[in-house]
């Protein structure tokens, strides 16, 4: 782990759009309007699961199944399920997405969740002992630092929007953490302060490095994602470490927070060596709370953990666009978490409606629906709490045989990237770029701004331009920074005109000899969230649930930007160095032999005929000539 980190800096922008990409959801309405026969729901339930199974095992279910029979027809049926029994102190769901992505890239996503109805908000003061699936290190940090919300994760790699499209929970380089702490909380620095160290031991990682001078107070970029939305940003506080490193260290403590661990369930396929062996991974801890009913007359901590990774073809050295869960993974599943209500594997087939793109096998008949990013989804469902889904052999190993070209990825609507921009060591200026293709709608954009204290900004210089023409911000706030203090704080909200780039421009001067690495993010505004999070839903969908499905935002980062600040001429203590060798050398060498060498008369050597004759003669045994 590396022993030094400088000031870090982040950019976050706020986006929310209420369209989805044009003509996204007619191929699968249109399946719906032509199916023709209607099965029996006392058959098959909404999860697939056979009638007459428990249902307090299953906590959530598909809203839409389309099942293929034994006469080549398929049916499709939507219906509401009933309500489901008041739920058990602890329950836990698990379940992996997979996305065959248009580079021929696999996308592969693990979401758990752990429920708790014990309110630490409220019985804070009482002291909580029993912890059954909830992890008791988290437990204890929630209640002894008064946390509401926390949101975690680290990243290594940088996540390719336009070539993977947008990713179900985005994260930034490195490590990110956001927190809410509870109104009574009279010491906020303080908490977060305590808070940074012992998250830091928990994951193993350089959270300790987290200090005032690289923690900011939104007061308009975000919002909790749980309950409470009616905020006051005093209790939140913002920080990242771009530079952090993510290795195993990091995953260990994460998988350890799991009820089964990584011995049984979708875990077991978290081996290390090929989870970083990959083009991005990133691990995510998100903990809030939520209602457990539609009336939120009781609440619940809610901890989702994710772990996003995508692996490319080309690294794998096989160079064949073939996958399995044992190339990916080198393992297979054998059986389900045995604490989990649900055990699932969801493979996105949205673009590949009759497999002439790619073909899974072993093959499923149970198919799900789910609105992700306002687009309409379909995947093929694996239902691991079922004996039938391992066969005889008792070993699950998911294979995708890729058929034809995926052909062209649509753009995504929205993205941003950055760069450095100027000459010389002294000023410079940062330029964000984002882009609408949207062809005929506007969004509005939040814009939040971190840079370090030692940048110094000249906020005057500060330009917004959409089509080349000047676009006012609409709302502006403001934090200037305070040497060895506080980071700069920006907050702009911004309209993108439709199909437009949009260009935010600001000069800085460099002050001090460090090296800063930073990101930047495009992150959702207010959108019409729902609190009520019982809806029957995956949980790569449920993640920020909305009222309506075409509302939904986005959260883009832009690559990490690497800010270089002066440094010293380091020729010159060169220089110094070989003229002080010459003197010594030359000078005080040649001095310390006059007074220490000793001088010696060398008397000429005999000719040769004379040392010659003098050998004989010596043999002789005649006496030597003069």
């Amino acid at each position: 782990m590396a022993a030094h980190r400088c000031g870090l800096s982040l950019v976050c922008i706020l986006i929310f759009s209420s369209l989805a990409h044009p003509s996204s959801c007619d191929t699968l309405e249109k399946a719906n309007d032509n199916t023709a026969t209607k099965r029996s729901i006392s058959e098959v339930n909404t999860d697939g699961s056979v009638a007459g199974e428990d249902m307090n095992e299953r906590q959530w279910q598909s809203t839409d199944v389309e099942v293929n029979r034994s006469d080549g027809t398929k049916t499709s049926e939507t219906f509401t399920p009933a309500p489901a029994p008041a739920p058990a102190r602890d329950q836990f769901q698990e379940e992996l997405v997979i996305r065959p992505l248009h580079s021929g890239d696999i996308y592969a996503s693990f979401q758990f969740r752990t429920l708790w109805d014990t309110d630490f908000l409220q019985e804070r003061q009482k002291k909580v002992s029993h912890y059954r699936l909830f992890p008791k290190s988290l437990g204890q940090v929630l209640s002894k630092f008064s946390v509401r919300e926390l949101h975690i994760s680290f990243t290594q790699g940088f996540w390719r929007t336009m070539q993977w499209g947008q990713p179900f929970i985005p994260s930034p380089p490195g490590a990110e953490l956001w927190v809410w702490f509870h109104h009574t909380v009279s010491d906020v620095d303080g908490n977060w302060k305590e808070l940074t160290n012992v998250l830091s031991g928990i994951f193993c990682a350089s959270l300790n490095f987290i200090d005032m001078t690289n923690t900011v107070q939104p007061s308009a970029s975000f919002k909790p994602l749980g309950l409470g939305n009616a905020t006051d940003h005093r209790f939140l506080r913002y920080a990242t470490l771009p530079r952090e490193i993510v290795c195993t260290e990091n995953l260990t403590p994460w998988k350890k927070l799991l009820p089964c661990g990584s011995k049984a369930g979708l875990a077991v396929l978290m081996k290390s060596e090929k989870l970083f062996h990959s083009s991005f991974h990133s691990q995510a801890v998100h903990i809030r709370p939520i209602c457990q009913d539609e009336q939120c007359t009781s609440k619940a901590w809610e901890l989702r953990q994710t772990l996003n990774v995508v692996f490319d073809h080309y690294t794998s050295g096989q160079g064949k666009k073939e996958w399995s869960l044992f190339k990916m993974f080198s393992r297979t599943l054998t059986e389900a978490c045995p604490l989990a209500s649900s055990s699932k594997v969801y493979v996105d087939i949205t673009d590949n409606p009759e497999g002439e793109l790619f073909e899974l096998s072993p093959a499923t008949h149970l198919l799900s629906r789910a609105v992700v990013l306002g687009d309409r989804r379909t995947y093929s469902v694996y239902d691991l709490t079922r004996a039938e889904t391992f066969g005889q052999l008792r070993s699950f190993n998911l294979l995708l045989r890729w058929k034809g070209d995926s052909g062209d990825m649509l753009r995504p609507l929205l993205h941003a990237e950055r760069y450095v921009a100027g000459f010389g060591l002294q000023t410079g200026e940062i330029h964000t770029v984002i882009y609408n293709n949207h062809p005929y709608r506007a969004f509005p954009v939040l814009l939040m701004d971190s840079v370090p204290w030692y940048l110094q900004l000249y906020v005057h210089t500060l330009t917004v331009t959409s089509k080349s023409r000047d676009n006012k911000p609409s709302y502006i706030h403001y934090q200037p920074a305070k040497d060895r203090h506080r980071p700069h704080l920006l907050e702009m909200l911004i309209q993108l005109p439709p199909h437009s780039m949009t260009e935010v421009t600001v000069q800085f001067e460099r002050a001090l000899i460090l090296k800063d690495l930073t990101s930047s993010a495009l992150v959702p505004s207010m959108v019409a969230m729902s609190t009520n999070f019982t809806q029957d839903q995956p949980l790569f969908s449920s993640f920020v649930p909305v009222k309506e499905e075409s509302s939904y935002f986005v959260r883009v980062y832009t690559e990490p930007l690497l800010v270089n600040l002066p440094t010293p001429d380091f020729s010159m203590p060169y220089n110094v160095i070989c003229l002080t060798c010459t003197v010594v050398a030359v000078g005080y060498g040649s001095f310390y032999n006059l007074l220490t060498r000793t001088f010696q008369v060398d008397e000429p050597s005999p000719p040769l005929a004379k040392r010659l004759a003098n050998f004989i003669r010596r043999i002789r045994g005649v006496p030597l000539l003069a």
